[in-house]
């Protein structure tokens, strides 16, 4: 246990004196701050209309303007981190929970099992990842639940195959064959020993999908097969407001510097936390 707490320890000391992962770290929260507390943040109802305010300019009660049916683009902002959250948390959860288990049943018991589940994996990894999540929603019909369904199942590959490396190279340490040898069970085994000593390289995956799920998504509601209007969601914002983009830019400029701003925020924590993590750094 205390080893376990001084590696903690050790990574958090190593990212707090690398500012990227740091300044990462702040927009992810800040980023979460945002999503969760939205109701109380957002200043009008994010779906509220009012035609008299359409393409109402920066103001005092309208931060961000208004767009064209008069809502504010304010809050709609600050409800849009909190489905782009949503569909993040639920679609790499799905993925990184169905990757791991695939990843470690290939890697530890090899054979027919391993040569069968990564030639799934590599049939997924055949179509590009937006293609495959496009497909799938165009399947299932445009709507939050099935965007995640989509872009979980597309995830999974990535997860199984990092998986299974990290734990072919653990399961050949001595303490694992020790604990078959002491009568644990293959379960037992992996559970306590192998998956404990693969994780670093899966905790790094996720925090770096999520930049890139967040992109997916909003790439797919650009496309109208994402969360469908009014509900707002970035790409749906983007979607929508590139009919303006000359006679009312800002409407657009908003949403796109968020999602940059969020892709840019786990993409240097994910950064530092591998720098973090990695066994061979030396302080």
């Amino acid at each position: 246990m205390a080893r376990g707490d001084s590696r903690a320890v050790l990574v958090l000391k190593r990212i707090c004196r690398n500012p990227i992962a740091l300044l990462g770290l702040v927009i992810i929260a800040l980023y979460v701050g945002v999503a969760v507390f939205a109701p109380w943040l957002a200043p009008h109802d994010p779906l509220g209309q009012d035609l008299s305010k359409s393409f109402a300019p920066l103001s005092a009660e309208h931060p961000m303007g208004c767009d064209e049916f008069g809502r504010d683009i304010l809050s709609r902002v600050i409800f849009g981190a909190r489905t782009s959250l949503i569909i993040q948390v639920f679609s790499v959860l799905m993925a990184l929970v169905v990757g791991v288990v695939l990843g470690a049943a290939g890697g530890y018991f090899g054979g027919w099992l391993d040569e069968f589940l990564m030639r799934c994996m590599d049939v997924l990894l055949a179509f590009p990842g937006i293609l495959l999540a496009l497909a799938i929603v165009a399947v299932l019909g445009p709507d939050l639940h099935n965007l995640i369904i989509a872009i979980g199942i597309y995830s999974i590959p990535q997860f199984a195959r990092i998986t299974r490396g990290s734990v072919i190279t653990v399961k050949q340490n001595e303490y694992v064959t020790a604990a078959r040898a002491i009568g644990e069970s293959h379960f037992s085994a992996i559970v306590r020993y192998v998956l404990p000593n693969a994780v670093s390289p899966i905790i790094i995956q996720t925090t770096l999908r999520m930049a890139t799920v967040l992109l997916t998504a909003a790439g797919l509601g650009f496309l109208g097969l994402g969360v469908q209007p009014p509900q707002p969601e970035w790409g749906t914002m983007l979607s929508t407001a590139r009919m303006y983009l000359r006679s009312a830019p800002l409407v657009a400029v908003f949403p796109g510097v968020s999602i940059m701003i969020v892709v840019l925020g786990f993409n240097f924590f994910g950064d530092g936390l591998q720098d973090a993590l990695n066994p061979r750094l030396k302080d």
